[in-house]
């Protein structure tokens, strides 16, 4: 069996989970040992593009160009992120690597975020799922002991992506909408109004 790539959400969930593996060498945005290497996600590195980058006519906020409404929102790579995304690009791509394990937050946004740079990427390598709660070294252990195949959290990459176009298409459109009737930026959506 080749390598196995090891995606977690955080450097510091990276490390705990690195550190159970025996990966103990520091290699540019990721931790190896044996056959195993632990990287990161960083937080985000992927997002929904901004609507000016959908067409140029969302530059200037306006009624004429509301609701936005698109049959599609593309994904892009977070600038701020671009050299971590290219790191885990590379290390999932790569012709040694045989297997993908999604180590993010046991959650919707854990899911969404290794789905996101997965799609990006533009990977089809096979993936499992490491589900756990706590990082106690025990936890982390037993956690690998039972892997899932990645496709039974395929309806909760669903949730967290209607989810998050749901958000954009509301705060997109109420913060444009509000900004415009009162002549300055209000900022309205699903979690911040409230």
């Amino acid at each position: 069996m080749g390598r196995t790539v090891v995606i977690a959400e955080k450097p510091s969930v990276g490390r705990d989970i690195a550190r159970v593996l025996g990966c103990q060498s520091s290699g540019r945005g990721c931790l190896t040992g044996g056959d195993w290497v632990v990287t990161w996600a960083v937080g985000h590195l992927v997002t929904l593009v901004e609507p000016d980058e959908l067409d140029e006519k969302y530059k200037r906020w306006s009624f004429d160009t509301l609701p936005i409404l698109p049959a599609e929102i593309p994904l892009k790579v977070i600038a701020s992120s671009r050299d971590q995304f290219a790191v885990v690009r590379n290390l999932i791509n790569a012709p040694e690597t045989d297997r993908l394990i999604c180590a993010t937050d046991a959650g919707r946004e854990g899911e969404l975020i290794f789905r996101f740079v997965y799609e990006v990427a533009g990977c089809k390598k096979p993936m499992r799922r490491l589900w756990i709660s706590s990082m106690e070294d025990g936890a982390i252990k037993a956690g690998f002991a039972s892997l899932k195949d990645g496709q039974e959290y395929d309806a909760l990459f669903a949730s967290a992506l209607c989810r998050a176009k749901a958000d954009w298409l509301i705060g997109i459109n109420a913060t444009r909408l509000f900004s415009c009737l009162y002549g300055k930026t209000l900022n309205v959506g699903r979690v911040q109004t409230p």
